[in-house]
């Protein structure tokens, strides 16, 4: 697969663009003001009609760096449609949500196509006649099964968070919603990370691109403060009271399972919290509720399983606590890069317990050196000893 270094063609501003007056004019009203690397990278050659494969971490600006060349794509082309693939609702319903703000006064009309909600809306959405399409793989797959969908007039394709797809077993819904997608199209494909598997499909979908690497390192953000406190499982539900009397602004507390995500949002609202839960196993409506009333500040605390990992998109969040530990230093990133975003500052607490003996690695993202100790000529590892210092 030849590819081109995306590091030249840069803008400094849109105005620079000659973007169309009412996308230009909704931009800056979104405060759309100097654009974000990848948005830098991506969007001249992306105008240019070219295909990019583009690794940048979450919270970069990617919506801006696909939706602003679809929007233009479309507006020149009326006969032509879009469709953005993405792993959960959530993102589906932020990403249609910002393309409709950005696209007031274009003319234009989009359909969100995701699980938990009417397939017999979708439907009669899909039949009148949609300029994008914005969907989950699996919902998707179904109005194709359905026949009630027509992908033929897709000419711009973007694949959003592939890494995440894949990792949630999407590929067959991919690979099966490509048949019905003309060959003839532009493809932008971005991932936070570029495994093998990852560079196999952008070999399948894309054709001679442009290649965008921003940040491409997983680590946190230099605007992340990031502590950690040793405390006993039994300990923690008073060290969250506690930590949450200390706090101001929007908290976004993450816990392991669902039913400890329940059983927390039950504590803290009983404490008199006005706390609101987002996991896999609330109804879309409540995961809409819940959003809605968080991201509004009527209810400054969430607790959430990792789908707030990725899922979510609310720039103002102060906190972040992790009172379970995810089990990979990727997730830790992705939940404490929910705070600190776009020039904020942002604080991230862990809780580690002594059953947390990955604590560090997953964290750090570094594995530590075993620790040995000699008794009686006998070396003994230190596995199954909580950590004995702070991160």
């Amino acid at each position: 697969m030849r590819s081109k270094e995306g590091d030249v063609n840069t803008f400094n501003t849109f105005n620079d663009l000659q973007l169309p007056q009412a996308l230009a004019k909704s931009l800056g009203k979104m405060n759309f003001l100097a654009p974000t690397p990848i948005q830098q990278r991506s969007i001249p050659f992306a105008l240019e009609g070219k295909d990019i494969l583009g690794t940048a971490q979450t919270g970069t600006g990617k919506t801006g760096a696909f939706g602003i060349p679809l929007l233009t794509n479309l507006y020149s082309e009326p006969t032509k449609q879009a469709l953005i693939l993405c792993p959960t609702r959530e993102l589906a319903a932020q990403i249609n949500q910002v393309l409709r703000q950005m696209g007031k006064g274009l003319g234009m009309y989009g359909s969100l196509v995701v699980g938990g909600e009417s397939f017999r809306r979708q439907r009669d959405e899909l039949e009148r006649g949609a300029d994008y399409i914005v969907a989950t793989p699996g919902r998707l797959n179904d109005h194709l099964q359905e026949g009630t969908v027509d992908l033929s007039g897709v000419n711009f394709l973007v694949l959003d968070e592939v890494d995440r797809m894949l990792d949630m077993g999407f590929a067959p819904q991919i690979k099966e919603i490509m048949k019905h997608v003309s060959k003839e199209r532009q493809t932008l494909l971005f991932s936070a990370t570029l495994p093998n598997e990852i560079q196999g499909l952008a070999q399948q979908l894309l054709k001679n691109p442009v290649r965008v690497a921003i940040d491409t390192e997983i680590k946190p953000s230099a605007q992340v403060e990031q502590k950690t406190i040793e405390v006993s499982m039994d300990g923690k539900n008073g060290l969250i009271l506690k930590e949450l009397e200390e706090r101001q602004g929007k908290v976004l507390i993450f816990a392991r399972t669902q039913i400890r995500t329940d059983r927390l949002a039950t504590l803290l609202y009983r404490e008199g919290h006005k706390v609101v839960r987002l996991h896999g196993g609330c109804t879309q409506w409540q995961r809409k509720d819940a959003l809605d009333k968080f991201r509004r500040g009527s209810h400054p605390i969430m607790v959430a399983t990792d789908l707030a990992g990725r899922g979510i998109d609310v720039t103002d969040i102060e906190h972040v606590i992790n009172f379970d530990l995810p089990e990979t230093h990727e997730d830790y990133i992705h939940r404490i890069g929910r705070t600190g975003r776009f020039g904020r500052t942002g604080n991230a607490l862990s809780f580690v317990t002594p059953v947390d003996t990955d604590a560090e690695r997953i964290i750090t993202g570094v594995k530590p050196k075993p620790k040995f100790a000699f008794r009686g000529g006998r070396r003994f590892g230190g596995r199954g000893r909580g950590p004995s210092r702070r991160f």
